[in-house]
């Protein structure tokens, strides 16, 4: 009688017609699963980046500004050749694009490999990656569709201000963050 399932016929144990699959158990199957939260982490953080700059560009022209909290908040529309909140954007040499392109690239490529080789316990270092890979891989496209990274955000406090930024800015930044609690939280336990 085949039995799938393993619940076994007349002698209720496990059929006889069922073979284990070779180089595959519960725990492969587990990291395998705890992989795809990097995946979906870091492709819903792409599709949020990707959406809300194309909503931005197509009902803002380049540099306007609307102010949402007075004193606090203004959604922009600007570019920015450089890096998360315009650091290195005033950099003139010629190879600057390919930089970020390539450490974008890099950056993805890494943290891909990183999430495969890891335990399969590991979902929230796995959702951090996923938040800094999202990230990465959302500023990459806008670098090679524009040229430049769309940013909108604008936040600042008296005569204190922030540079704009984006939703893949945010990602990469909460991952980060994310990442030094873990180790800082890791570290501790080793000590205790």
């Amino acid at each position: 009688m085949l039995d799938p399932f393993g619940y076994g016929g007349a002698g209720g144990g496990a059929s006889p017609n069922l073979q284990a699959v070779p180089g595959c158990n519960f725990t492969d199957q587990l990291s395998g699963i705890a992989a795809l939260i990097y995946f979906w982490i870091a492709a819903v953080s792409i599709m949020a980046d990707q959406l809300t700059k194309y909503l931005v560009a197509a009902n803002n022209s380049l540099y306007d500004s609307t102010e949402i909290i007075p004193g606090f908040f203004n959604l922009v529309y600007v570019t920015n050749k450089g890096a998360a909140f315009s650091m290195f954007a005033d950099m003139q040499s010629p190879l600057r694009h390919y930089f970020f392109l390539g450490a974008a690239f890099l950056a993805c490529l890494g943290l891909t490999i990183i999430n495969v080789r890891l335990d399969g316990r590991q979902r929230v270092y796995r959702a951090a990656l996923g938040l800094i890979a999202g990230g990465a891989a959302g500023n990459l496209i806008d670098r090679l569709r524009h040229g430049a990274v769309i940013d909108f955000l604008d936040f600042y406090w008296g005569s204190y201000h922030w540079p704009a930024f984006n939703v893949a800015d945010s990602c990469i930044c909460v991952g980060a963050v994310l990442l030094l609690i873990l180790n800082f939280m890791a570290e501790e336990k080793k000590e205790v």
